[in-house]
């Protein structure tokens, strides 16, 4: 691996809305350069004995803050990040204030993005990390944890799609690109065409950000990477597989719903739980962020951490679902489908050895 030399570090403290008690969090910006280029990445908090770091990789069109603030701003989240230090890794060129990259720059591969991960984790002197992915951002982390499965406790992946492009994709994809523009092509990936058609305040803001990027270009190489993409190879029984505890989720109707489920029958069902988020649209941490934070915590406890959390919505509502599933679906053998309405957002515990396809 090559040497890693720091090239920034920058302390901030991030502007938002305080709970009672708490205090301002105080974040780093550094950048290390890696055999593919530089990267940047902030970290928040600090580590914790014998517990991993949560990571995070951002889709194409956002960096961290856009893709991730929602989620990590709210209210219940809090409980979580006081447990565990966090990672926000920027692909290159998607931070604050990134400089164009030079007519000709070769980007790098996805494949390639995952492989700075270990110099990020060697700088910052991390063993193992809980990867939350989403779209690129989660196909990134599930390379890297088929690379490097000792160092990865566990994988949220959002919206993962690990297939690469077949030949009626592509020809889907060029012909989208000669009469739309990049910014609608990446909109299109990352919301549902009744999101896009609804037009409401979160879709014009998140169309604003992209329209009036000031690295647009680089946005377009980051694009043009994903699209790239090889297979992943998912085989369930076989040696391609993620060996550590996955949660797959996706909004109902979003654009990578055929995906995901795909994706979830070639995972092992003993290790994989499958969240489908009704009203979520495409993007479930930004529109679903409490829905999600409950799951997330349901899923630290599955691998053994925070067992004394304090569990608000769906606790309350677990034992009547459970009893009513119970009855309902008891004979199933692979997996349980639960629905719930909105309003419950009931993600229970499967039994051993199961996948759980819940939709809340």
């Amino acid at each position: 691996m090559a040497t890693m030399a720091e090239l920034q570090e920058v302390q901030i403290t991030e502007e938002k809305p305080l709970l009672p008690g708490q205090t301002p969090e105080t974040a780093k910006t550094h950048s290390v350069e890696t055999p593919y280029g530089s990267v940047t990445f902030t970290v928040y908090g600090t580590p914790k004995p014998k517990r991993p770091a949560i990571f995070t990789y951002h889709d194409v069109g956002l960096n961290y803050k856009s893709c991730f603030q929602p989620l990590f701003r709210f209210g219940d989240m809090q409980e979580i990040i006081q447990n565990f230090v966090r990672v926000h890794v920027d692909a290159p060129g998607m931070e604050e204030g990134a400089p164009v990259f030079p007519l000709g720059y070769q980007y790098p591969s996805l494949d390639q993005l995952a492989d700075m991960i270990p110099c990020i984790l060697q700088y910052l002197n991390f063993s193992t990390i809980i990867g939350v992915g989403v779209g690129a951002g989660a196909y990134v982390l599930s390379r890297y944890a088929l690379n490097h499965p000792d160092t990865v406790e566990g994988l949220v992946l959002i919206n993962i799609d690990p297939n690469a492009k077949g030949w009626m994709d592509w020809a889907a994809h060029k012909l989208t690109g000669l009469t739309s523009s990049i910014p609608d092509m990446i909109l299109g990936h990352l919301f549902s065409q009744e999101e896009l058609s609804g037009n409401s305040e979160l879709i014009q803001k998140y169309r604003s950000i992209i329209q009036h990027a000031p690295n647009l270009e680089n946005i377009e190489l980051y694009w043009n990477s994903y699209n790239n993409r090889r297979d992943l190879n998912f085989e369930r029984g076989g040696e391609t597989t993620l060996k550590c505890p996955v949660m797959l989720v996706v909004g109902d109707q979003a654009p990578h719903e055929d995906a995901v489920v795909e994706c979830n029958s070639k995972l092992d069902p003993t290790q994989t739980s499958f969240l489908k988020m009704a009203d979520s649209g495409g993007q479930p941490q930004l529109t679903q962020p409490g829905k999600l934070t409950e799951a997330f915590k349901y899923f630290l406890q599955g691998m053994g951490y925070m067992a004394s959390s304090c569990m608000t919505r769906l606790s309350r509502s677990r034992t009547a679902s459970l009893t009513s599933a119970a009855s309902i679906d008891g004979s199933r053998s692979r997996s349980r489908t639960l629905s719930q309405s909105s309003e419950s957002g009931t993600l229970p515990s499967g039994p051993p050895g199961h996948t759980m396809e819940v939709s809340c």
